[in-house]
Order: structure tokens, then sequence, then C-alpha cells
């Protein structure tokens, strides 16, 4: 187990600035305004820290959430912490790097929930919490370990906190002292390999709560068995660094081991997104008290075993035939199981349903599959349950145990719409690992030169609002998404929207609008609006909303009165909306990029309006980039290089053309992403993909098509 030299200069700050906090227990309205103050001081706008942000009270877990969240740019934790020792008199360096430091997530940093949904003494005790650690922390005595145990055992308890969130919250406080036991941690000790099963074998058994006993045991054999046996690590800073080192290895090893034969073009790939599900709690929800207590969920079925020694669906169909002694098929059963088992993730949301007319609440799942054979309920899943009520719903879901409604978008919009958007706003996703995208990644799949990559990147920061425009087959659309991920530095999907332009595109589909319903019709917010909404949350993190095809909308007419907003001088200025008695903004921290097809004769030239608020940014064919001959040289085909040079020879003719040009050429993009170059490859390319494209540029120069695909088709004999 070797460990790099790792930057440990944040602990004096992150201590001393524990320390400072513990003055301000009795004087808790002024730690509210310097935490103001510091914003201000900072130029960034202040996070949601209470209902309409009226801040009433404060616990020191959330000050130091602050500056410790997990899509939070480096420059902004350093921001907020240099002003936080300003005003606060901490006298210690400023941290640089915050690497293989835990994070909460940025939308549940708090850690209380708003008034109304806490209980009275909630806050109180998290301070309770803190000064028994840090005195812990400075006496390791038996007075002072019952003491810390006292108000851990208190604090877990509560909701919105759970295991990884509260020992992130330690570990800030005194690193040497508390392990920090996020998602990473909890695979590196019990799952990799890496800590010797005699170990964990003693260790208490893993729970979403976590007694203070339990936790301090776990620390001891750890410290008993790294810092004794283990001489390379000293403190459990190395061992969180270690962690985070290895669990990045293995995620790098998984991701290479796992590429296809062939290729895919999704930016996507290697983004884990979060799904939702309604499940019943029994017939008629007659385990729902039950579970929402226990803050587990299970679809039973007790009598076929564990469910993970099932290798696939067929095997788990022939145990229920066994079992039950029939040839039933037992379709929707097996799906449930085989879903809760191996699809369900962390981070999911569930809804409790009775019946197909009632949801009885909805909450958060908070560990993989769990089964336990001296259980009630065997097969298993913690959840933390947010809301118990009975609420009425018009979309019928369908009759099984288990149903994931993920693609059914407005089934899952209407399920979110019965509960307060303060809720969902403050649950934490647990320990959410965004996938690394940097401008090396982009310029490796992307062929364009460097130099042209950074004016674009400037002209977007710039301009906002910028069109990628160029020829069918440039990589428009496959470049979008993963320029935003550049920018951004991380492939978060949720501050990325795409949505593509049509004739019947309108205002309400984009802004706002009434729809039918059941009873008449109803005010919905459209994808614009929503995304708007999202980015101004968030206003410390870039958004991205990409439009594909955006000249073929009505775009005066898509975007109305916010065509003004959308301007960068313009952007934080409010308009009154069309449908509502609101003012409304396009927050700075949201980029729009457009694409467009400028071989398109269907569409007319663009109005002033568009170009005047955007930039245009050209893409042409890049068979001569770097990137693009590097990708050649790996296919190693000759007949794939003579079918290129012929393509170049064809473009050449195409910008000389006078009814075509430039916006005409043949893009790079039908020639890329291919595992193999068989001749049947090629002359496919060439007879389904090019001469179509041909037959529509010269439909009246039928000699032109005919010599050209003679050329093309000679080029991979």
């Amino acid at each position: 187990m070797m460990v790099e030299l790792v930057d440990k200069t944040w602990i004096k700050f992150y201590r001393k600035l524990a320390n400072r906090l513990l003055d301000f227990r009795e004087q808790r309205d002024q730690l509210i305004n310097n935490i103001k103050r510091v914003y201000e001081l900072a130029e960034m706008k202040l996070p949601t820290l209470e209902r309409d942000n009226n801040i009433m009270d404060i616990d020191p877990f959330t000050v130091f959430s602050l500056f410790n969240k997990s899509s939070m740019r480096v420059s902004n934790k350093i921001k907020i912490a240099k002003y936080l020792a300003e005003i606060l008199n901490v006298e210690a360096d400023i941290p640089t790097s915050f690497e293989s430091i835990p994070t909460v997530n940025n939308m549940g940093a708090t850690f209380y929930y708003f008034v109304g949904d806490r209980e009275e003494d909630d806050i109180d005790e998290l301070w309770s919490l803190f000064e028994a650690a840090l005195n812990y922390s400075n006496e390791n005595n038996e007075y002072r370990a019952n003491q810390f145990i006292h108000y851990f055992d208190r604090v877990i308890s509560k909701k919105g906190i759970g295991n990884s969130k509260l020992t992130s919250g330690l570990y800030w406080i005194s690193p040497q002292t508390y392990v920090n036991l996020d998602k990473r941690s909890i695979w590196y000790i019990y799952e990799s390999g890496k800590i010797p099963n005699e170990l964990t074998n003693q260790m208490p058994k893993f729970t979403y709560y976590l007694s203070g006993k339990d936790y301090l045991n776990i620390i001891k054999i750890l410290n008993d068995y790294l810092f004794n046996a283990q001489k390379e690590l000293i403190d459990f800073v190395d061992f969180s660094y270690e962690v985070w080192r290895y669990s990045e290895e293995i995620k790098k090893q998984k991701k290479e081991s796992s590429i296809k034969e062939v290729e895919t073009t999704d930016a996507d790939k290697d983004i884990e997104s979060k799904d939702y599900w309604i499940f019943s709690p029994g017939s008629q929800g007659v385990n729902w008290e039950l579970f929402y207590e226990k803050g587990i969920m299970s679809i039973e079925w007790n009598e076929i075993g564990d469910f993970s020694i099932y290798s696939n669906k067929e095997e788990i169909n022939s145990k229920l035939q066994e079992v039950h002694a029939n040839d039933r098929n037992y379709t929707n059963i097996t799906n449930a199981i085989w879903q809760f088992t191996n699809e369900m993730k962390i981070g999911d949301t569930v809804y409790a349903k009775r019946g197909q007319n009632t949801i009885l609440g909805w909450g958060i799942v908070t560990s993989d599959y769990v089964y336990n054979s001296d259980s009630q309920f065997k097969s298993i899943r913690y959840i933390e349950w947010q809301n118990k009520g009975i609420w009425p719903i018009f979309i019928k879901p369908a009759n099984k145990t288990l149903t994931k409604i993920t693609p059914y978008n407005e089934f899952v919009k209407k399920l979110n719409l019965l509960f307060e958007q303060d809720d969902v706003e403050k649950i934490e996703t647990p320990d959410t690992v965004y996938p690394i995208y940097t401008d090396y990644d982009f310029l490796n799949e992307v062929f364009i030169e460097s130099d042209d990559y950074f004016k674009l990147v400037q002209l977007i920061k710039m301009k906002k609002n910028v069109i990628l425009q160029g020829p069918p087959g440039v990589g428009k659309t496959f470049a979008a998404k993963r320029l935003a991920y550049s920018m951004m530095g991380c492939k978060d999907k949720e501050r990325v929207k795409m949505i593509q332009f049509h004739q019947s595109y309108s205002y309400e589909d984009f802004i706002m609008g009434f729809r039918p319903t059941e009873k008449g019709f109803e005010l919905r917010n459209g994808t614009f609006y929503n995304f708007c909404k999202q980015a101004e949350i968030d206003s410390e993190n870039d958004y991205f909303f990409i439009i594909d095809e955006i000249n073929r909308g009505n775009l005066s007419k898509i975007f109305g009165e916010l065509f003004m907003l959308i301007e960068n001088d313009k952007r934080g200025s409010e308009l009154e909306l069309l449908y509502a008695d609101e003012k409304f903004s396009v927050p700075k921290n949201l980029y729009i990029i457009g694409m467009m097809n400028t071989a398109d004769r269907s569409l007319a030239i663009l109005d002033y309006a568009l170009r005047r608020r955007f930039a245009f940014y050209n893409m042409m064919a890049s068979f001569t980039t770097k990137g693009f001959r590097s990708y050649q040289e790996m296919l190693g085909n000759e007949k794939f290089d003579s079918l290129v040079q012929c393509i170049q020879n064809l473009n050449a003719e195409i910008m000389v053309d006078d009814t075509l040009g430039e916006g005409f050429v043949i893009g790079h993009s039908y020639f890329c992403n291919l595992v193999n170059t068989t001749d049947d490859v090629l002359s496919n390319i060439v007879e389904y993909e090019i001469l179509p494209l041909l037959n529509e540029y010269w439909f009246d120069e039928q000699s032109k098509v005919d010599l050209w695909a003679e050329k093309l088709r000679d080029s991979i004999k």
C-alpha cells in the first residue's frame, strides 16, 4: 500500500476554523451575518440555507460545507475560505488544494432541514456533537468518548444526515482522529480486498445509520492496522488519499476493460444517471408503515433466497417455477427481482404506492442490495424516506410490484409536483462522483486543432451564446456535449440539457404555456424555464443549454420576450413573462450552444435578431487535423486512406461550385468510430451515405454524380 506525498496544508486551516466557530455557538446571529458578508466580498450568490434564504439558525458543519461541495470550482473554494478567515480572524494559510477532501452534494449541503421540517433541537444537537468531537480529538478518554457517542447517536438518526455526510463533517474538523466513511471508503474497507477479511469481520456490520460506538470501533481497528502494520500511512489523511487514488485507478481500469468492439458516439456513455422507481410495499401498502419506520424497502419473495446468486433472469424464473411447482412464466416478478438487485442504484428516487391511485411517500436509495437470512424481509435496500401521507394520482402506474418509470418524463414530473420543491432541493444524492473530462479528453475525441478549441471556448465565455455551423458530417452534434463537459471539467449530466428545434416548436414548449389535463388546462413551465431555474439555484457552477437544428425553429416565436434576456450584458435583468405575473431572468452561469447545418436549403436566412445575439463558429471537415491523421494511422487501411483522399478531392470541387461552396463539403464524421474497415463497411458508406448526398447536391447534373460515384467506388477496389 504505497501512498504518494499528500498535501496536508489544509488541515491547520480547517482545525483553526473549527475552534473559531465554537466561539459563535451562543452568537449564531452574528455568525449568519458574517457568512452573508463573506458572499458579498466574494461577489457570489448566497446558497440556499433556508426557505427563501431567511436564515434563522445555522450549524458549524454547514459552515464547512460552504466550501466543500462536490461540483464547486477550486477558485470558489479558495475565495470562500479566504473571506471566512478574514472575517472570523482565522490565522492560518488558506488551502490551495482540496484533492481527496470529502465533499457534500451541492443541492443538499445543509446539515439541517429547513424550518417546518426540522425538529426544534436539531441545530443545537449539531453544535453539541461538533464540540464533543473537538473535545474527544483533544482528550481521548472514556468520558469524552461517551459524550461523543451520545451526540453522534442523536444526530445520525436525523433526516438528511447519514454516515457519509456526518463522517465527512467530522473528518473536516479533525482528520487525524476521524475517518471519512463515504461510498468510496466503504468500498475500500469492505470490498476492495485491501483490508484483510479478519479485520473487516471484526468490524460492525455496516448499515446506513451507524452508531457512535460502532463508528469509534471502526476507527480503532483501522488505526491499529493501518498506522502500526503499514508504516507508509501516518494518519487518516493518508488513508483518505489512498482510498481516492486507488478507487480512481480501479475506475480507470474498468473503463478501459469495458471498451466494446463497436465504438459508441454517446458523450454520456460513462455516466451513471439517476433513475426513478415506483413500488408497492405489500398488497395495498400493508408494509408501508414498517418500511418507513425502518428506512427500508423490500419486494419480498423470500422463498427464492438471496437474489444476488442468480446470474440472469432465466435462472430467477426457473427458481420461481421450481418453488411453486408449475411452469408459469413469472415475467413481471422476474424483472422486478432482477431490477431490484442489479439495476437500482444508490441515489435513485423511489415512490411507494398503494393500488394504482395513491402515492404513500417517496425516498432516496442509500444502499446496494442487502440480504439477511435472519430478517423478516430478507432482501432489502435501505431508503431515506422523505415524506409520508396520501396523495391521489390520476395517471395509473402499471399494476406491478416494482416499475422503472424513468422513461416516462410526464409521469415523473407529475409525481415530483406532488411534493414541495424544497424537499427535492435539499436531498443529498450520496457521493455522486462525475467522470473527469478535460480539454485533453475533448481534443482526443473531437478532431479539432487545440488552438481552434481554445478560441471556441473563449468565444463561448465572452458571448455566452454560440452557434456551431457547418456542413453535414463535421461533428457538430458530436462535439456539443463534449464541449460543455470540457468547459465544466467533468461529465455532470444534470448541468447539460439538449433539445432539438423543429417547425412546430413553440414558446409554450420552451418557456411556459397552458396544457390540457384531465380536468381542463394548467399552466406548465417549459424546458428552458426549468433549466434556468436550476442554474439560478446552483450559481457557483456553469450550465449549458444545447439546441440542435436551431435554425429550424421560429426563433422569435420560441424565445418571445426572452430574446433580449439571453444577451450577455442583459443576463440577470428581469422581464415579466407572458403567461405569468412573474419576473424572470436568464442567469449569468448559463451558456447556450446551438447547432446549424449550412447545407440545409429548405431554411430561410436567419434574421438579424438571432445573428446579433449569437456568435457563429464555423466547423469544417477535419481530415487534415492531427487527431484524424492519428486515427487514420491507427486503422492502417490503404483502401480507407484512398477513400479519404478521394473525399478530399471531391470537397475541393464542391468548394469551387457556384451553387454549393464550403458550406456543403463532406464531413469527416462519416468515417469516424470505425473499429474495422472491411470492404463492405467502406462500400456501405459510399453507397448509402455519400452518394445520396451528392444526388441532392447535383440533382440537375446527373453526369457529375455519376463521375464521382465511379471515382469513389474505384478508390476502394
